[in-house]
């Protein structure tokens, strides 16, 4: 039996490109020029132990699998075709046969590459999920990176979160832009208010909110490579007395009576058991009529486990969590907030990615000098991946604006919406 017989057995219909197994055989067909190669035993071996996203990344990062016909910074074509790949346990009858090819060394799993994050169990060494040390460990492997590195991909405002694109063709830069400016309009932002950002990453929204309207920003990120190129670009910019960046966790962050938050992009990071205390403390941090804008990738419903899939969280966000737009409405009234308004963006989030993958093709031998191959390739897989699961309607970005409702029940609310 060949390595082409044995993916063939394993596989329920056709296999829905061609592959290349390093025993030289070949099963499979593309009219599109696709091949998934596996370039020795040890790819093979990634599969079969780890079955899923997990084993597939493995190969693919620790470059034993090639995705020909894809680049690699963008390798949604393959995506897309592997996702209608099907398989099916093997009969009884054909398990002497597999085992006889498979031997005893194929299940043995190899050492993963040095990209992936111990699984969840071995991390409870930095504390427990959330904790604050685990959570700084957490964050600083996605995205202290490289500032540079990001540069390449997210374009000149530095947003690492969805954008928002008034037409289909306009610009990355300009619909980051659009994204910063539709926040501070649901927030009624005006010069001399006080707004803190948390989660701020580069200090995008609190570079336009302060030289746009005149806002005072307090702003606050985990990452010490997000805070320190924030902070150089708020005094490139002139915006020094208007904007505090600092290096720390959200639930230090400092003063109360704002009159707005903004969170975007980071309740992913914040853990679903964590929500109520989240919220508590946002609405601490608000003056009575205060607004609260939290921008965050959901799930379709509130019933599936916030847990992310293997890859997502040994290669990109370990210990991110993602639930329904349901239950995060649901825990911030129960916190005292009143939700005025919510919108879903998964589309936008889509074509988001398409510019990232776009900047990242544009500039691979760059980045791959920057970070190396097998991390550029983590970012072009995670990049495509998520397209399609906008796409697809598997995830889901959420606006959510709400208020802290005064003692008189004023919301500081016209009769309809104005942003």
């Amino acid at each position: 039996m060949t390595m082409a017989d044995l993916i063939s057995t394993v596989t329920a219909g056709s296999v829905p490109m061609r592959v290349e197994a390093p025993d030289g055989s070949v099963v499979g067909a593309s009219d599109d020029g696709l091949t998934l190669r596996l370039c020795s035993d040890r790819a093979l071996r990634y599969l079969i132990t780890a079955p899923g996203d997990l084993g597939l990344a493995r190969a693919y990062v620790s470059g034993e699998l090639e995705l020909i016909g894809a680049h690699p910074g963008d390798p949604y074509v393959a995506l897309r075709a592997l996702a209608d790949w099907k398989f099916r346990r093997p009969a009884v009858s054909e398990l002497p046969a597999l085992t006889q090819q498979l031997g005893v060394r194929q299940l043995l799993p190899p050492k993963p590459p040095p990209q992936e994050a111990p699984a969840r169990i071995r991390r409870t060494l930095n504390g427990l999920r959330h904790s604050r040390r685990r959570d700084r460990e957490s964050i600083g492997q996605h995205y202290d990176v490289s500032n540079r590195f990001y540069e390449y991909v997210l374009g000149r405002t530095m947003a690492y979160t969805c954008a928002v694109f008034p037409t289909a063709d306009t610009s990355l830069d300009d619909a980051q832009t659009e994204k910063f400016d539709l926040v501070a309009r649901k927030l009624a932002l005006k010069p001399g208010m006080r707004l803190l950002d948390v989660g701020c990453g580069w200090g995008g929204m609190a570079r336009h909110a302060a030289a746009n309207y005149g806002v005072e920003v307090v702003a606050i990120t985990l990452s010490a490579q997000q805070a320190s190129w924030a902070e150089a670009e708020i005094e490139r910019a002139g915006l020094s007395r208007l904007v505090t960046i600092l290096h720390g966790d959200y639930r230090d962050a400092p003063g109360t009576g704002y009159d707005a938050v903004s969170s975007i992009g980071l309740l992913e990071h914040v853990g679903v058991a964590n929500y109520p205390g989240y919220f508590r403390l946002i609405k601490s941090k608000l003056r009575p009529g205060g607004r609260l804008l939290n921008h965050c990738i959901t799930r379709p419903d509130n019933r599936t486990s916030p847990m992310p899939g293997a890859f997502i969280d040994r290669y990109v966000f370990p210990d991110g969590e993602l639930t329904g737009v349901g239950r995060i409405i649901a825990t911030a009234q129960d916190c005292g907030l009143e939700v005025r308004h919510e919108e879903n963006l998964r589309e936008h989030y889509a074509l988001t990615l398409r510019h990232w993958t776009a900047n990242l093709v544009e500039n691979w031998d760059a980045c791959v000098e920057e970070v190396g191959l097998p991390t550029a390739r983590v970012w072009g897989l995670y990049m495509a991946g998520s397209r399609l699961g906008f796409e697809g309607n598997v995830v889901q970005l959420h606006q959510v604006l709400a208020v802290n409702v005064g003692a008189d029940g004023s919301a500081s609310f016209g009769l309809r919406p104005d942003w």
